[in-house]
C-alpha cells in the first residue's frame, strides 16, 4: 500500500475509489485512538502522523509513521487497514483475518508484497477487524506516459505470481465469481440473450481447470510502480486458488472502463506472449456478470464494451 495518483486519463472517468464523496471522505477519516493504540502496541513504537490513503472503497488505510521505541528501527511507515464498513463485515466477517492468511502465504512468491506486521481479526482491541502490514514503496499509476510499456509490465507480474507454490494445507479460499447486483439485465444492454447464455454459464460448473494462487482483484489500482518499473502488488484480502485467467479477466474489466476495450484486449495478448498460456474465456464471462449485473453508472462507450467483451468470450466458448 502506498501513495495514490489520480490523475485523469484523456478525459475517462475517475477510477473507483478515488471520488471525493461522503463514502470515501468517510473512508479517509483519521482512526480512532484505539486502533492507534493497538498498532503502537503492535509495533513498539508511537505513532508520530497519520496520513489517510486513496484508492479504497471497502476499507479505510491509512500510512503511519511511527518512531520505534528502540533504536533498531527508528522512524518508518506501515499501513493501517481497517474494516469498517458493517454491511462489509457482515457479509465476509473473516475478511481481515484471510488477508492476513495471503499475507504470510506470500513469503513464497517472487512478487514483492507487503509483509504482514498484525492482525485483529475480530476488532477486539482495535475496535474493528484490522491488518498492520509493512509499507511496499511506489505509486499507482493510471495515467501511464508509455501505454506499452506500461501494459506489458503489468501483465509481467502474473507469471511470477501464479508460480507461487501451493503448499499443503495453505487455507486459501478456491476462487468463486460474485454474484451481481441484479439477475435482470440492466436496461442498456441491447442483446437480452447474452444475458441470459452468461448466465447459464455463471450457474454451471467451472470450465477452468487450472488452479494457482491468484489475486483475485488484480488490476491497475492494486500494482505500484515507480520511475516506470512495478515496485509490487498490494490489496490481497481476495486472494483465491484459481485460474490464472480470472486475473487477467479482472484487470480486463478495469482496463476496459479506463481505456476501452481494444486496450484491454492488448493486455491480454501481452499476457499470453509473456506467460505461454492460452486465455481462457470462462472467467471473464462469469466475472462480466457480476460487472455488468452491478449498480455503478457506466458511459455509453464502456456499456458498449463490456457488452461487446461478453459476446466475443461467449463466442469462444461456444463449442
Amino acid at each position: 500500500m502506498s501513495d495514490s495518483r489520480d490523475d485523469a486519463h484523456r478525459g475517462s472517468s475517475v477510477p473507483h475509489g478515488f471520488d471525493d464523496d461522503a463514502h470515501s471522505r468517510f473512508l479517509r477519516s483519521r482512526p480512532p485512538a484505539p486502533a492507534l493504540a493497538w498498532a503502537e502496541a503492535m509495533l513498539g513504537a508511537v505513532v508520530l502522523r497519520v496520513r489517510a490513503l486513496k484508492g479504497g472503497s471497502s476499507s479505510a488505510v491509512h500510512a503511519l509513521r511511527v518512531s520505534s521505541r528502540s533504536d533498531q528501527d527508528g522512524e518508518h511507515t506501515v499501513i493501517l487497514r481497517r474494516y469498517i464498513l458493517p454491511e462489509l463485515n457482515a457479509e465476509e466477517p473473516d475478511i481481515a483475518k484471510r488477508e492476513a492468511r495471503a499475507l504470510q502465504f506470500l513469503d513464497a512468491t517472487a512478487v514483492v508484497t507487503p509483509r504482514l506486521i498484525a492482525v485483529d481479526a475480530n476488532g477486539t482491541d482495535a475496535g474493528a477487524p484490522t491488518v498492520l502490514m509493512s509499507r511496499v514503496p511506489g505509486r499507482v499509476d493510471w495515467s501511464p506516459d508509455d501505454l506499452d510499456t506500461w501494459l506489458r509490465d503489468l501483465a509481467g507480474v502474473l507469471p511470477d505470481l501464479h508460480a507461487t507454490p501451493l503448499t499443503f494445507g495453505h487455507r486459501i479460499a478456491d476462487f468463486r465469481p460474485y454474484a451481481p447486483e441484479s439477475w435482470e439485465p440492466p436496461d442498456w444492454m441491447r442483446q437480452r440473450a447474452l444475458w441470459e447464455r452468461a448466465l447459464e454459464v455463471f450457474r454451471g460448473p467451472p470450465l477452468d481447470p487450472e488452479r494457482v494462487f491468484i489475486h483475485r482483484d488484480y488490476h491497475p489500482g492494486n500494482v505500484l510502480w515507480r520511475r516506470g518499473r512495478v515496485t509490487g502488488v498490494v490489496d490481497w484480502q481476495a486472494a483465491s486458488i484459481g485460474p490464472p485467467s480470472a486475473d487477467v479477466a479482472w484487470c480486463r474489466a478495469n482496463l476496459i472502463g479506463r481505456f476501452g476495450l481494444d486496450i484491454a484486449d492488448r493486455f491480454t495478448r501481452m499476457w499470453e506472449v509473456i506467460s505461454g498460456r492460452t486465455y481462457h474465456p470462462w472467467a471473464e464471462i462469469a466475472m462480466l456478470v457480476d460487472v455488468i449485473g452491478g449498480p455503478h453508472e457506466r458511459k455509453r462507450q464502456e456499456r458498449e464494451d463490456l457488452e461487446r467483451a461478453l459476446a466475443q468470450r461467449l463466442a469462444e466458448l461456444a463449442p
